[in-house]
């Protein structure tokens, strides 16, 4: 793994001289004076601080890879709410991620004010005539400042769309090619969408700086004793943003950071994703734990290789399918096929389990029925009720806990206590006392204590719970944050399909293949338990697409980048695995009587048999 991390990198750094270049030229472009804006521009490439603006890049793109590997993965993180998002935004590795990003916006967009040098070359300057003051005077070169901040800005947002837009998320390609072909075909997408991104996020940060420009300015010209040249146009004012070559350089800059970390992300997307050929066997002990049926039980990306290997050599490879039937010598005993067959069904039982449990929650909150709330008789849907429960167990616990303490002090004290929970509301419900109640007034009688339990009853508390989740639930912030998003859940529940994927194509393929091929018979011993797990994930799959918003398919995004395959995986598995049934049924035919199953399953077996399915 580090290998090939280390052979992205490799090829990342060998294209920054490329992409250095070419941004060098576009940032001394002359329409007018072609001939001094290339002479201009080679000589740029000879200068020493174009160099050592190169070996700074280096590092930069080595920090990327580094991040790169640390915090990528095969199965995405997929919110099902805005506050887990927003927890997602604010989690301290999370804020790591986005601080050196931050960081190396502005080394980048450094190297890139020095390439281009003029009014960015400095951030002090000695202040001019038109001041009124002497040359000792230094003032605050603004342009310069407003390029280093723009580096900040497009590293944080280029961190923060990361984990909004699961860009550490890492597919597999379906159609298998090599690396050079996957890098040329994607590299003009990746070019027109760092292009973009720097354009929004040039957009945003005009907007940032016209609002919030005036602080880091003070802040600097404080630190540095400097002053404020008044003879230019501020930077956070209209006419001074509406420089318009200040606006091509500050666009060209941003495209080049993009362009550099986007590659490196790319590289590293391919070559860890490389189809890998694992041995079936091995005739060595030591290399036992490298081979096929191993690999399958060890850590994600090794196991998402090798059940892409599997798949492949289901398909393509008869000589190392011979290998997964093959008996052990000596002893005569199936290793490999069992080794194979029990991880892939295992996976498969793990996701009907899954789904089976999901389901059974999604019927249990569908039972609960919403209270209404005395005049306005506005019902909450019992999916948003418990949402909203987590906040408000907390908030029930401590109010719970102040109800205790007023039970042994005057109720006067009682209706004075306040808490950081405590509203308008869930006061009217439990300071409004009946005059006839005993509890109105003073607690005068030791005996009261003894009555202190009925005040808070099961129902009781049932009661205060339900208030305090209809007023939740009506305010507008709290729903924003707790409420559902559409298909989130379906989405996260498929989250890992792609593995289960592989495994029907490839325990499909083998048994088919076994029809033929398999002269032990070592797969007719695995056939009951195959087909069984596949018609049990076949009706849990089936339940799932019957509920709301799983049956509807997401928008993909057509940038390379923004992987999004993993929204529509629950669609792929539901192909798959009638897919896998129908190889299998189509093979095999009315042999299949002959496989010992339940008679419910034996029915739904017979709808493929038919293809009524």
């Amino acid at each position: 793994m580090s290998l090939l991390t280390a052979a992205s990198v490799a090829w990342s750094v060998l294209l920054l001289p490329v992409t250095t270049a070419l941004f060098a030229f576009l940032s001394r472009f002359s329409l007018f004076h072609p001939i001094q804006w290339i002479s201009e521009s080679f000589s740029l490439l000879y200068g020493s601080y174009v160099i050592f603006s190169l070996v700074l890049l280096c590092g930069v793109v080595l920090v990327v890879g580094v991040f790169n590997l640390e915090y990528y993965t095969v199965v995405p993180s997929v919110p099902c709410t805005k506050i887990a998002l927003l927890g997602k935004v604010l989690h301290p590795q999370q804020s790591v991620h986005s601080l050196v990003h931050s960081m190396m916006g502005i080394m980048v967009t450094w190297c890139a004010a020095t390439m281009i040098g003029g009014r960015y070359w400095i951030l002090a300057a000695p202040c001019s005539e038109e001041e009124g003051v002497t040359g000792q005077k230094m003032c605050l070169n603004e342009y310069y400042l407003f390029f280093l901040l723009a580096g900040a800005f497009m590293g944080y947002s280029y961190s923060l769309l990361g984990v909004v837009r699961n860009m550490n998320y890492v597919s597999f390609q379906t159609i298998q090619q090599c690396k050079y072909l996957r890098f040329k075909g994607m590299l003009p997408q990746v070019v027109r969408y760092s292009a973009v991104q720097s354009l929004y996020s040039v957009r945003n940060y005009c907007l940032f700086y016209f609002f919030f420009g005036y602080i880091p300015r003070a802040w600097i010209c404080t630190t540095l004793n400097v002053h404020e040249d008044s003879s230019l146009h501020r930077l956070d004012t209209v006419s001074g943003l509406l420089d318009f070559r200040l606006l091509y350089h500050l666009w060209l800059s941003g495209t080049f950071l993009l362009l550099t970390w986007h590659i490196t992300l790319l590289l590293f997307r391919i070559f860890i994703t490389e189809a890998y050929s694992f041995p079936v066997q091995s005739s060595f002990s030591e290399d036992v734990s490298q081979c096929l049926p191993k690999v399958l039980m060890t850590f994600l990306l090794n196991q998402f290789l090798a059940l892409q290997d599997l798949f492949l050599l289901s398909q393509q490879s008869l000589s190392r399918r011979m290998e997964v039937f093959s008996l052990s010598q000596p002893g005569g005993h199936p290793h490999n096929w069992n080794a194979i067959c029990k991880e892939c069904l295992s996976l498969l039982s793990d996701l009907s389990q899954r789904l089976v449990e999901y389901q059974e929650v999604v019927a249990s909150n569908g039972r609960a029925r919403p209270l209404s709330s005395h005049s306005d008789q506005r019902s909450t849907s019992s999916e948003t009720l418990g949402m909203s429960t987590l906040i408000i167990s907390s908030l029930m616990s401590l109010q719970i806990l102040s109800i205790d303490i007023g039970l042994k002090t005057p109720s006067s004290v009682f209706l004075r206590s306040t808490s950081p929970f405590s509203s308008s509301s869930v006061n009217r419900f439990v300071g409004n006392v009946d005059p006839s109640s005993p509890w109105y007034g003073s607690v005068q009688s030791p005996h009261v204590m003894r009555r202190g339990p009925k005040l808070w009853t099961a129902s009781t508390g049932r009661l205060k719970f339900a208030h305090v989740k209809n007023f939740l639930a009506r305010r507008v912030l709290i729903m924003y944050l707790f409420n559902k998003l559409p298909e989130a859940s379906s989405q996260a529940l498929f989250a890992d399909s792609q593995a289960h994927i592989w495994a029907l194509e490839g325990l499909s393929n083998l048994v088919a293949a076994s029809y033929k091929e398999d002269r032990f018979g070592v797969v007719q011993t695995m056939l009951p338990s195959i087909l069984s797990t596949m018609l049990l994930l076949q009706e849990a799959v089936d339940k799932h697409f019957k509920l709301p918003h799983a049956s509807s398919k997401p928008v993909r995004s057509t940038c390379c980048l923004e992987d999004s395959t993993f929204k529509t995986l629950r669609f792929a598995l539901r192909a798959a695995l009638k897919t896998a049934m129908y190889r299998i049924t189509v093979t095999f035919g009315e042999h299949l009587h002959s496989v010992q199953m339940s008679a419910e399953h034996r029915k739904r077996l017979q709808q493929f048999m038919e293809y009524k399915e």
